[in-house]
């Protein structure tokens, strides 16, 4: 399993049916060119999976994977607060909403 590095702490390990996710920065602007307000919320956030538990890595009904780019629901994220210019929060893994993939969902399926 690889670890989140860290000054004080070695590693963070997440346990049971988690995830640890490094938080993406949020859009201030639309692809449009639209500028998003400060207080605008949005309730669901992206972000890449650094560490996932055993128990996620054992389990074949589960795709997530590490490095995977997710999107996911903040309500349950714990956040871990050890590197100051990283946003790591560990996810339970019923609140990630959706994996990014590249391709399409019929090539998947032809593997």
């Amino acid at each position: 399993m690889v670890k989140a590095k860290s000054r004080g702490l070695e590693y963070v390990e997440p346990i049971g049916a988690r995830v640890l996710v490094r938080k993406d920065e949020p859009k201030r602007q639309t692809k449009g060119g639209i500028a998003l307000p400060d207080a605008s919320e949005i309730p669901t956030i992206t972000g890449r999976i650094v560490a996932i538990s055993a128990q996620i890595e054992n389990d074949e009904d589960t795709p997530l994977r590490q490095y995977d780019k997710i999107l996911f629901h903040p309500k349950n994220a714990i956040p871990v607060d050890f590197e100051s210019d990283n946003q790591l929060f560990v996810i339970p893994v019923d609140d990630v909403v959706a994996v990014f993939r590249r391709g399409t969902p019929e090539e998947k399926s032809e593997e």
